[in-house]
Formats: C-alpha cells, structure tokens, sequence
C-alpha cells in the first residue's frame, strides 16, 4: 500500500514545482522505492511566483460555511492538470458530479506561474473568472476579491487579512442591479430559441399589434425589485427602477453580448430553474425570478425552532428536554465536511424536544430542536 501523508507531500505541493521545476511526486514515489533524492538543496534553483488557490464548496458571507450540491455547471480555464504550466488545475470531479457533506469541501486547486508577482496576481485574477459552477456555493469570488485587496497584492499577509480587507472583501456586488436584471432578461429571450417553431409555444411576448409588457419580479442580493420588460416592434426594451432604455442582445458561441443602460459586456449567463448564474470578466453573481403564486406563504415564521445551517452529522447536544437556555448558549454541535460547527440559541426559553440524536444526518434547513422563547 502507499500512503499520502501531509507530512511528506501537502497540499500546495503543485507552488514548489512551479518554482523549482520539480516533480515532487515523482520525486516521493523515487524515494519510497528506495532511490536517493534526485538532487541536493544546493542544487535547487526558485524560478518566478507561484500562487495557489484552493476552490472550496462554502459560502464565504455566512462565515465559510461549507456547502453542498451538484454541480450542474462546471467550467475551468485552459490549464493543464497534475503537471507542470503557466495555469494548472488538480482536481477529482466533472460536471454532473456531486458535493457531498462527507469529505472535504475542496473542489479543485487552481495554480498559476509567472516571472513576477503582478503577472501571477493578474494570472490568478483571469484564471478565477473563468471557473463558473453553478449548482453549489463556492469562494470563487471571494478568492477574486482576496487577489484584488490591497494587502494580498502587497503581500501584507498575517491572520487578520480577512478582517482587516472585510470591506472588500464581502458584500460586493461586481454586477450591478440593471445588468443583472438585464442578464435575466437576456436569458429569458434567449430561451425561445429552444421552442422549435411552433408558435403557441413561444414565449418572446409577440402580439399582432402594439406592445407586450412583461414584469418581473426579481430577487437580488437578498433584496426584492420588479422590471419591466416591454416587447416592442422597434425590439426590447428594459426598466429597472428609474433606470430605462433599449436591451440589446446577441449570441456569441460562448456566450451573450449584452448591451443596456451604458453598459455592455460579454457575459454567460446559465439558467437553472428561476435562478440566472451571472458569469462576467469583472466578477459574477445569480438573480432569481420570482413567482408570487409558487412562493406563497414560504415565508412564515419558524417559531421555536434551532435548524441546521448546513447539510451534516448531528454530533452532540449539550442540552435535553426541559433545560432553560441563554441566549448565545450552546445547544448542539454539527459536522460537515471535516469541520465542527457550534448552534447556539438565538433567544432565551426552554427546550421542549430533541427531534434528533447523536449520529444522525440532516439536511440543511431541518429542525434540529423545538425551542419555547421567552419573547
């Protein structure tokens, strides 16, 4: 049998034989064999940056949580894999594979090589935009903004990076609501050139006189607008809050040129289910159509209920039945993807029932515990 240990061979081995123009593995089967090493220390020469960037299914703007799914769209750069090159990517998986709560929540690593920093900074930059999975939660662009802060350019490294950048690093929006809104629009025309000729099936607003109107209720970052999309003899034309104008669209083989309000990009733009991915050069982002009639009442309150913010392994509770708890109190501990992750109660109150045991997996979402508050 032959082991992988971190002792012998890490994870960011693909950095040093970028630079040293070594095969570590190689190197590491030699040795197990038997064979001296290859070379000596003296012998060993550092040749321009190296930087790795592991792919992770988490969700960076709810504290890295990790996450789950499939993934129904898998894009990478062109790199080459388990060698060697100016942009290489190691990974296990392909489209269509799924990311289960059992391993580790690391998807690929992309490793890039150049004569300087700034060329591997603006080599790591290209390569992230163009990894696009769609289907599970990834850090992609969180690595894309970690690449473009100030301290990481600079190399001002230390474990308060991520604080200290905060502002750059979370809440960005590198869309903008109307190109969004505009992306989705987009995807909707697009879509009818897949309902073959039958005219009762389109749906691109086509009426025999006059205009049709089309409004759309979205949801963006967390926050709820409408649209209005107007079908016109003159062609498309978009309102999204007080910005208007004409929409213009046209496909390219690898994607769409999309052109409102001032703006034009080239873009991709996959369509799953109501949810528009967004996969722009400058950055990416989903906005999703909403229905009223399909998400009625989707919104009711939880009442006393802790839920699993993720997909896991209930590992322990620190509370049974009929405990008064604090508010901030740890009640139970999940594992997902090699990593604990401590509940606590979000109010004050009484434990009424435990709805799982020790060694359970739960979906995300599901109720862990029913809670009486004292509110």
């Amino acid at each position: 049998f032959f082991m992988e240990m971190n002792t012998r061979l890490q994870v960011e081995h693909p950095v040093t034989e970028a630079i040293t123009g070594q095969d570590l593995v190689a190197w590491q089967l030699r040795v197990a064999f038997g064979e001296p090493l290859p070379l000596q220390q003296s012998d060993l020469r550092i040749q321009g940056h190296a930087i790795e960037a592991r792919i992770c299914a988490e969700t960076p703007d709810k504290n890295f949580l990790p996450a789950t799914g499939t993934l129904q769209v898998y894009r990478k750069p062109a790199a080459v894999s388990f060698e060697r090159g100016v942009v290489r990517v190691d990974d296990g998986v392909r489209e269509g594979d799924a990311i289960s709560p059992f391993y580790d929540s690391m998807v690929a690593k992309l490793i890039v090589h150049g004569d300087t920093r700034d060329q591997a900074l603006a080599r790591l930059d290209a390569a992230l935009a163009e990894v696009q999975i769609v289907g599970l939660s990834t850090n992609v662009q969180f690595l894309r903004h970690v690449v473009r802060s100030p301290s990481f350019a600079q190399a001002n490294l230390d474990t308060a990076l991520i604080e200290r950048e905060r502002a750059v690093l979370f809440d960005q929006d590198p869309i903008g609501l109307p190109m969004a809104v505009a992306a989705l629009a987009a995807c909707l025309t697009q879509n009818t050139s897949d309902q073959g000729h039958d005219p009762f099936a389109a749906q691109d607003g086509w009426q025999a006189w006059g205009e049709n109107r089309r409004y759309l209720d979205v949801s963006y970052l967390g926050q709820d607008h409408q649209a209005i999309l107007t079908y016109g003899r003159d062609g498309l034309r978009l309102q999204v809050g007080e910005v208007h104008g004409p929409l213009q669209v046209r496909a390219l083989d690898d994607g769409l040129d999309v052109s409102f309000a001032g703006q034009r990009h080239t873009l991709r733009a996959d369509m799953v289910g109501e949810t528009a991915h967004v996969f722009a050069g400058h950055g990416a982002t989903q906005i999703t159509l909403r229905d009223a009639l399909m998400h009625a009442g989707e919104h009711q309150e939880l009442g006393g209920r802790l839920t699993a913010p993720m997909p896991g392994k209930v590992v322990s509770f620190a509370v049974k039945a009929g405990d008064a708890v604090k508010q901030g109190q740890v009640l139970a501990v999940m594992e997902a993807m090699k990593m604990e992750h401590t509940l606590v109660a979000p109010d004050d109150g009484t434990v009424d029932e435990l709805l799982y045991a020790p060694g359970d997996q739960v979906a995300e979402g599901a109720a862990l515990l029913k809670l009486s508050t004292a509110q």
